[in-house]
């Protein structure tokens, strides 16, 4: 598939009447329609309404998804519920948030471009604003962690100095919705586990009056960069001791797998030998790969024994037997040379 867009939009607070639903569709022949959604997907062609203008209208939530990268989500607000001097306070150097004033509402454009794409099954597109969904509920409640975490990209941009402070002190614990939002705009996560370390807010920032690691100092963009630093080190250190200790289990199970070989090669006796020279009989690459492995095992078992001199003079015999055969004998160069 070479071009995947995805329309979502949510009616939360008044659902749409017959009118309503009549003038959508004639935005859209393919778009399923109810009383409080409008959802359509394009391989090809582009959504002929402007989003904006329908979150104005008609709807409380949208959400949209391209496959080249861009992701979006727009919320329409009752202004009397939001504080938008607050707003600017995490969104004032945010360059892919806008935010307008639209009669009785306040209207959050969150547009993101460039974010990684998992290039898996698109169908699943429909899922994201249900997840998302409580975000618009937060936000009402007073909960304005979702633009902590626009705000993070401005560190992301270096676009801050580094003595600045965060707009909040903490963002944790995170929500499954916050999860999905950092999910959604490709928030990085380093950052996210920083500031989600602590809260500085139990009772309003916090559904339910968590628990959490409290704080009243809110840290400086340095701060929270060098504690950054920190967990990605940690992260570097966990990840090369995890990629040693699966080397080691490699190592384990290879050498039990070669002991068991050689156990079987032992109970077979002199019928090994002549396997060897029943595989160099049929002078294709794949008899001479498995002569020189039973000979490679051989070799093994005369070390243990300490017999090594008389399987170097089979090993001989066999060299000069078969001396016009050069890419089998490419195949013992490293035998018989300790």
């Amino acid at each position: 598939m070479s071009e995947y867009q995805y329309y979502e939009f949510q009616a939360i607070d008044r659902p749409l009447g017959e009118a309503d639903r009549e003038a959508l569709r004639e935005l859209s022949t393919r778009a399923r329609i109810t009383a409080t959604s409008f959802t359509n997907h394009y391989e090809w062609g582009d959504f002929k309404g402007d989003p904006a203008r329908l979150m104005e209208q008609w709807f409380d939530l949208h959400l949209y998804l391209a496959n080249w990268g861009t992701r979006r989500l727009i919320m329409r607000l009752p202004r009397r519920l939001v504080e938008r001097a607050r707003l600017d306070t995490f969104l004032l150097d945010v360059d892919w948030v806008a935010v307008w004033e639209n009669g009785e509402n306040l209207i959050v454009d969150m547009c993101r471009d460039e974010v990684e794409q998992d290039y898996g099954d698109w169908d699943d597109s429909s899922g994201w604003l249900g997840v998302l969904s409580p975000l618009r509920a937060d936000v009402l409640s007073g909960d304005l962690r979702l633009f902590y975490l626009c705000w993070l990209t401005t560190l992301e941009d270096d676009a801050l100095e580094a003595d600045t402070c965060e707009p909040l002190a903490g963002i944790g614990p995170l929500t499954g919705a916050l999860e999905a939002a950092a999910d959604f705009f490709g928030i990085d996560r380093d950052l996210l586990h920083a500031t989600a370390e602590h809260t500085d807010d139990l009772d309003s920032a916090v559904p339910g009056g968590v628990t959490w690691a409290a704080v009243t100092e809110r840290r400086t963009v340095g701060a929270l960069m060098t504690r950054v630093g920190e967990i990605r080190r940690q992260r570097a250190c966990a990840e090369t001791e995890r990629r040693a200790e699966e080397r080691r289990h490699q190592q384990v199970l290879a050498e039990r797998m070669r002991r068991k070989r050689l156990e079987d090669v032992m109970r077979r006796g002199e019928a090994v030998w002549a396997e060897v020279e029943t595989e160099i009989a049929r002078r294709n690459a794949a008899g001479y790969d498995r002569a020189a492995a039973l000979l490679t095992d051989l070799e093994a078992i005369a070390i243990e024994d300490g017999m090594e001199a008389d399987f170097i003079q089979r090993l001989d015999a066999i060299r000069d037997h078969h001396a016009r055969k050069e890419r089998f004998l490419e195949r013992l160069k490293g035998l018989g040379k300790r």
